[in-house]
Formats: C-alpha cells, sequence, structure tokens
C-alpha cells in the first residue's frame, strides 16, 4: 500500500544521501517505482528509502545494477517490504558476498608479499605463470584468483591423457 502522500524526489534525495540524478536514473533501470500524483510529480514510497540504501550498499560492495534488479524484484511492490521479505535478498547476496570477501582477502594478504619481495623467488610466487599455464583455469590472474598450482596442473595432466 502507497503512502498517501508519498515522498517527493527531493525529500528522498535529503533522506539518502543521493543526488536526485540518481534517483532518476534508478528509476529508469526499474528499481524503483514511483507514481505521479494529480500534480504530475513523482511520489515515492517510504519504503524506496531502504530498497536505495540497499542499492548504495550492494553498489559498494562492485555489485551491478542488473544482479540487484534481479534481486530487488523478488520484493512485493504493491507494499512495503518486510524484515522476512529482506531476509531472502539477504540470503541470495550471502554466498556471493562471501566469494567476494574471499577474494579481496585472498589478494590483500597476497599482494602485501609481492609488492616488495622482488619476485627472488619464482618458485613460491603467486604471480608467475610460467609458460602462461594458469590459462588453463579460465582469463585473469588464476593465483590471485585462488587457483592452486596442483588444480592448474591437474588440468594440464588431464589433457595430456
Amino acid at each position: 500500500m502507497r503512502d498517501s502522500g508519498g515522498l517527493s524526489i527531493g525529500a528522498l534525495a535529503d533522506r539518502t544521501g543521493l543526488a536526485v540524478s540518481a534517483i532518476r536514473y534508478y528509476e529508469t533501470q526499474g528499481l524503483i517505482h514511483p507514481w505521479r500524483n494529480g500534480g504530475g510529480q513523482r511520489r515515492f514510497q517510504r519504503a524506496d528509502i531502504r530498497r536505495l540504501s540497499f542499492i548504495m550498499v550492494a553498489r559498494q560492495f562492485g555489485v551491478s545494477l542488473d544482479q540487484i534488479g534481479a534481486e530487488l524484484a523478488k520484493l512485493p511492490k504493491t507494499r512495503a517490504p518486510g524484515k522476512a521479505d529482506w531476509a531472502r535478498v539477504s540470503a541470495a547476496f550471502r554466498t556471493e558476498l562471501n566469494a567476494r570477501i574471499d577474494t579481496l582477502t585472498k589478494m590483500r594478504d597476497t599482494l602485501d608479499g609481492c609488492i616488495g619481495c622482488g619476485c627472488l623467488s619464482l618458485d613460491v610466487c603467486a604471480l608467475y605463470n610460467a609458460g602462461d599455464k594458469a590459462a588453463v583455469r579460465g582469463k585473469g590472474p588464476r593465483y590471485l584468483m585462488g587457483d592452486t598450482s596442483s588444480q592448474i596442473d591437474a588440468v594440464t595432466r588431464s589433457d595430456d591423457t
């Protein structure tokens, strides 16, 4: 159920800290759904404060607008989402966020050693990739993404058979 008067876009911007242009952009992306009052002005539900807050936090974690939109689409549009609704969204993000946290932790821990080491020991360097053998696991810095030499060697051995 919509608030009788709803919030103006300016009031929503004040509450969330977002620029009016950002709110309009999220509207064009289908992430929030204002209505028009009798004078043609946009009006927003108070629940849109939480939706926009969710968008802001998810974007800080590098979540794409497509992913955010997919999760927000699961929330009810005819009423303000409740705790159970947000818990479902949270559960869906938990696995991805944990994977991102693991990746960031590995990157932090690995780069600490690499930045100052000068690669004096290529046998243990997390970035060294002789003959581009890590490419068998995919694109990008495979060792920093969590792949190990044994995983890469296993793929290479299975290709040789």
